[in-house]
């Protein structure tokens, strides 16, 4: 069931004086931000700026949950930034941001306040028009997505700084798109899969002018670029909330423009139709178990590759029979290469899924028939257990079998095979300590046996000596 607002008072979002929330009408207190945030933020008002918790922060502080990220907005400019901070860079094509480092990899992200102009509302309908214009506190607001991601909060008088009614959003529980929501959504799409997002980790109804755009507008996301939505696609899938974020993306029509591989299996019978969907959703009710579990636990949660994976499941089993049909070892391999061709082909350059995660897809999917039909006696045999997909391949088992009604993953399995495959790792490659750079041998050594040559240091300096000097001319 679409959880949409009922009718309600139209927000205006046009401009307007702000109002300002004091201290008393709120749940946000100082302790409450980030040690470095607060840094930052008192570092820009000694230095004479003005500086503000913006967006998500605060929406997660007012709702008493912990944010994920601090960002901060104020108006000095990049420059002016970069000289309180030394430590920092500046990032963004289309908008200068800077991004100040801490200890332990923190990032805090400090942007200038922007122009309305940046995505002028009566401006010309493009897919985001460039601008690096900077604004005001009033014009900053207009121009984010969400009524409930429009708000400022300020240090010196603990005060909510209100221009978009957002806070009476986040009491009555509605995501609304700021301005008109047509012309927000042509000129960046994302927004509609914002719009979901939030409804969707905070139980919250979309208003119904937004919803109704969302619907009618759903095809615009394939004006976005391919990377775009694979990050926001994975940020929702790994997010602990997948499960409603499948319902509404699917009512809406986004899931089937993210995953148009599943398109013919949702169009094709309405019984088929229902019975696809129901295995989604029960897949990604175990995708949102076991990232909470990981979570929980202080373990990383599955790689990119292991989700995608388990989300296409039920298209690999109507397109290939991978779970019904028995195959032998060659009828196995001509499937695995039928799978990674149509992954390819039909979801690999949508997403720009680099090629490790389509073969990590393709292996998982494909090693799940042999240990299903070789699991005896609750073992395998040892010929399978040496197999190089075994380790990740019996997590994903499991993860099928708790989706179809079987137990649960056990919880030891989640700790045990929750590192991330090498080749997605975003982590740079680890620097050689000076003793591992030793254990390569060198040309010369103190013993013939640590060299390459077989040549000792010792003797190579004798060798030199007792070489007749060279003859010089006259």
């Amino acid at each position: 069931m679409t959880r949409t607002a009922q009718q309600t008072t139209p927000v205006s979002n046009t401009k307007s004086a702000a109002t300002i929330i004091p201290p008393e009408a709120h749940p946000i207190t100082v302790e409450m931000i980030d040690r470095d945030a607060l840094y930052v933020m008192r570092t820009l008002n000694k230095a004479g700026f003005a500086a503000y918790l913006v967006g998500g922060g605060v929406r997660d502080l007012y709702l008493g949950k912990k944010p994920k990220d601090f960002d901060i907005s104020t108006d000095a400019r990049p420059g002016q930034i970069r000289k309180l901070f030394p430590n920092s860079s500046t990032i963004g094509r289309r908008f200068r941001l800077v991004q100040a480092f801490f200890p332990r990899g923190k990032v805090i992200e400090i942007s200038t306040l922007r122009s309305l102009s940046e995505h002028d509302l009566d401006g010309p309908e493009a897919v985001l028009a460039p601008n690096n214009t900077f604004g005001t506190l009033d014009e900053d607001a207009q121009r984010r997505d969400l009524t409930i991601n429009s708000l400022f909060y300020e240090i010196e008088n603990n005060t909510i700084i209100d221009h978009l009614n957002g806070v009476a959003d986040l009491d009555a529980a509605i995501v609304r798109i700021i301005g008109e929501p047509e012309k927000r959504i042509t000129h960046d799409p994302v927004r509609m899969m914002r719009a979901i997002r939030h409804s969707a980790r905070n139980n919250f109804s979309i208003e119904r002018e937004t919803w109704q755009t969302i619907c009618d507008n759903h095809s615009k996301l394939l004006l976005c670029p391919p990377s775009r939505l694979r990050d926001e696609t994975l940020k929702d899938i790994s997010s602990g909330f997948s499960s409603s974020w499948f319902e509404l993306a699917g009512e809406s029509g986004i899931f089937l423009d993210l995953f148009a591989i599943y398109r013919k299996d949702f169009n094709h019978q309405k019984n088929n139709k229902k019975n696809c969907q129901k295995q989604l959703k029960d897949i990604f009710r175990v995708i949102d178990r076991i990232n909470t579990t990981a979570v929980a636990n202080g373990a990383a949660r599955q790689p990119d590759s292991f989700m995608l994976a388990l989300v296409l499941l039920p298209w690999a089993e109507t397109r290939f029979q991978i779970i019904s049909k028995r195959f032998s070892g060659p009828a196995l391999f001509q499937i695995s290469k039928r799978i990674r061709a149509e992954l390819d082909e039909k979801i690999g350059q949508q997403l720009n899924l680099r090629r490790s995660i389509r073969q990590n897809i393709t292996n998982l999917l494909a090693s799940l028939p042999h240990l299903i039909q070789h699991r005896k006696d609750g073992r395998w045999p040892a010929w399978l257990r040496k197999k190089s997909y075994f380790t990740k391949g019996v997590l994903f088992y499991h993860c099928y079998l708790e989706a179809t009604g079987g137990k649960p993953v056990p919880q030891e399995l989640l700790c045990e095979y929750s590192k991330p495959s090498p080749s997605e790792s975003l982590k740079p490659p680890r620097q050689r300590s000076r003793s591992q750079k030793s254990r390569n041998r060198p040309a010369f050594a103190a013993t013939a046996a640590h060299s390459i040559f077989g040549i000792t240091k010792k003797k190579s300096t004798a060798a030199r000596n007792s070489s007749p000097p060279q003859k010089t001319s006259s």
